[in-house]
């Protein structure tokens, strides 16, 4: 897992797609920053820039640093130059009180993330949702050891629907609350709620299987999912190409408001165009009561507000997760996102 969070800064696919824009620095920008444990690409450049997730165009990453980047360290200080008029990024440390360029040999653990990591680390390696008939589908669990009514840490359970028995690790969820479309309210997929891990110990019908990990009590009827693979996931943050219109169906955890650090669910995913890393602002429409001639109240639409902007790291086909990072009001279910 440390090494896919460490991976949120490998790939810029779009970064500099939009480079004809001009970045536009914050009032009295410092001249360097030195860089702490805890900080963020996308933080680190918000002292810079006023959009801080085209920090890829400021830090004029190329091809070739997009195979083989600049690790950015703790203890590196952050270089404000400027390039043929444009501002840019460099990294540089100490050395005989001179600037000198860094050769890295620290491990991959310190490496600065895109974003951090601590908020969307259960999302990567755990289920989200289940998609449309894909419910009686999945494995099962069909009895359980000593006929206990529920399992935890080390229980064996009883599983039918394992079909392939090369898939030794699994996820074990129960469905979730219905995530309705604001727009249509047709029901597109229903979350599902984590409830651990579980280890095929003999394959057959049923599978005898291991609770490795109870984050919540399991009993019958819960499914199972293979647990993902760890695999190299590029956080790099940037506009989407098409347009995309979307909105806020849940916030995660239940609650009806959220903020910068909630984590939301949007109606549109893979067919729409969505993709990982793409950053998207979140609009509220506004509307305002007057008083006509006859004393009636009458409403009238006033311009929509842009209040937020939001990350996307996580995609199904209908279906998208992004972290609120930037919000100067509460989040609220139905709000607008689109192109920023």
């Amino acid at each position: 897992m440390v090494r896919i969070i460490s991976a949120l800064i490998l790939a810029v696919t779009a970064a500099c797609a939009f480079a004809a824009e001009p970045l536009n620095l914050v009032d009295n920008p410092p001249d360097r920053h030195i860089v702490v444990p805890g900080d963020t690409l996308w933080g680190i450049s918000g002292k810079f820039l006023k959009q801080p997730w085209r920090w890829p165009e400021i830090w004029q990453m190329n091809k070739a640093e997009i195979k083989n980047p600049h690790w950015i360290y703790p203890g590196d200080i952050i270089l404000l130059d400027y390039a043929n008029g444009n501002p840019r990024l460099k990294i540089a440390k100490p050395f005989n009180n001179k600037l000198q360029p860094k050769v890295y040999s620290e491990v991959v653990q310190q490496v600065i993330p895109s974003i951090p990591p601590n908020v969307i680390e259960p999302y990567i390696s755990q289920p989200l949702i289940i998609e449309p008939g894909e419910h009686d589908t999945l494995a099962r669990i069909v009895a359980t050891q000593e006929d206990r009514m529920m399992l935890g840490n080390g229980d064996t359970a009883f599983v039918t629907g394992i079909p392939d028995a090369n898939v030794v690790k699994w996820n074990v969820f129960r469905p979730g609350k219905p995530l309705k479309d604001p727009e249509t309210g047709e029901v597109i997929a229903h979350e599902a709620f984590f409830l651990g891990n579980m280890r095929l110990l003999q394959p057959g019908e049923p599978a005898v299987m291991r609770v490795t990990l109870a984050k919540e009590e399991m009993g019958r009827g819960d499914r199972l999912m293979p647990a993902p693979l760890p695999q190299i996931i590029a956080y790099a943050p940037h506009r989407p190409e098409q347009k995309i219109a979307a909105k806020v169906m849940s916030i995660y955890g239940g609650v009806n408001e959220g903020g910068p650090g909630f984590v939301v669910s949007l109606n549109r995913g893979k067919d729409s165009g969505v993709e990982v890393g793409h950053v998207l602002a979140l609009y509220r429409d506004r509307v305002a009561t007057n008083i006509d001639e006859n004393g009636r109240r009458v409403k009238m639409a006033l311009p929509e507000e842009r209040y937020a902007l939001a990350f996307v790291f996580r995609v199904f086909n209908r279906v998208a997760y992004a972290l609120v990072v930037e919000s100067s009001k509460s989040v609220i279910i139905g709000d607008s996102a689109r192109n920023p």
